[in-house]
């Protein structure tokens, strides 16, 4: 492996030289910077990162803190991550904090002692120690998808709130007047604000929403499961299961199927966060969906602009509502004989 020393033989200058055209310097000759550009290349040259990182106090490494890398949504937020990291010079470690702020802390600790230039996470609660101390330190950070209130930390996330008033429309002209909700943690963000725009859409329609209609979940599966097991068990089960996430859905869609009901001949259901496999469910679920790609490539460039010196933006897209045939929409039979 070709070393400084070879490149600065095979160009005719001195090792300082390549090391000031590695690292962008101002003063050297365009000669020259042509010279040892034309030998990196027939040399095959690779600075050495971690020793450019003590020069110049820059991993060119980001980290990335997910809630769930089981979750479909944050897969695909940590893919467009990554990639929109590659395209500008810098590489990612991914933490997963498996919706535990404990875990968070201990990623966030870990990628601080790796030298990381900077922090994407999407918090699991309002506001873990670990990651306070950090964000109040001043390390250059961003949310993504979820945020914690009071904390001068840019945000990049979607709005779901029309899209979910789109849905409570949509139910309601479908004729579907009991309709539930399986909530996500109260402690962050997305948890809360789902559940509360949920509710403000039923009251714009007339519509109750009684306590046992609230089922809490934590974004996992089984929880999903336990909330609709006991919508099922109401002497007046709910009309419609609206999962505030979709790992939540595939569990209220076992329950479902679990006692023998059709979706939506028994009962319909809804889910927050499309996925792909979601239109290859028999019926495929009707979803609100959120620009995942554009969040995480969003993502990175509000932080690479922070660690840059340039003004990081926060950035909120708008969710959309995505019609399929789990809530009523198309018949059995009009299924089975398009």
């Amino acid at each position: 492996m070709a070393s400084i020393k070879d490149v600065a033989a095979e160009a005719g200058v001195s090792v300082a030289t390549v090391s000031r055209v590695l690292n962008d310097h101002p003063s050297v000759s365009t000669d020259a910077r042509t010279r040892v550009l034309a030998a990196v290349k027939t040399l095959g040259y690779r600075p050495n990162a971690v020793a450019r990182s003590l020069r110049t106090d820059q991993t060119r490494t980001l980290g990335l803190v997910i809630s769930d890398v089981m979750n479909p949504y944050f897969t695909e937020l940590a893919r467009s991550v990554e990639e929109e990291a590659r395209a500008l010079g810098y590489s990612v470690i991914i933490g997963n904090a498996d919706e535990r702020p404990d875990l968070q802390d201990h990623h966030v600790r870990t990628l601080l002692d790796r030298r990381i230039d900077g922090l994407l996470v999407s918090p699991t609660d309002g506001g873990s120690p670990g990651m306070l101390d950090a964000a109040r330190a001043g390390t250059p950070m961003v949310f993504v998808d979820r945020w914690i209130p009071g904390l001068d930390v840019p945000v990049v996330r979607a709005d779901g709130r029309a899209a979910i008033r789109d849905l409570v429309a949509h139910l309601h002209g479908l004729g579907h007047r009991r309709l539930a909700i399986i909530a996500g943690p109260a402690a962050t963000t997305t948890g809360s604000e789902r559940v509360e725009a949920f509710r403000e859409a039923m009251a714009e329609y007339g519509l109750p929403l009684p306590d046992a209609y609230i089922g809490q979940g934590d974004f996992q599966a089984e929880s999903g499961r336990r909330a609709t097991e006991r919508f099922l068990a109401l002497s007046e089960p709910p009309e419609v299961v609206f999962a505030a996430d979709n790992l939540m859905a595939l569990g209220a869609l076992d329950a479902i199927r679990a006692r023998g009901m059709r979706v939506p001949e028994d009962i319909a259901l809804a889910a927050f966060d499309d996925i792909p496999w979601f239109v290859h469910t028999d019926p495929p679920i009707t979803a609100i969906a959120q620009p995942t790609g554009e969040l995480g490539r969003a993502a990175v460039r509000a932080l690479v602009d922070r660690i840059e010196g340039r003004p990081p933006q926060t950035v909120t897209l708008p969710a959309r509502l995505v019609v399929r045939a789990s809530c009523g929409e198309v018949t059995a039979t009009e299924r089975s004989n398009p």
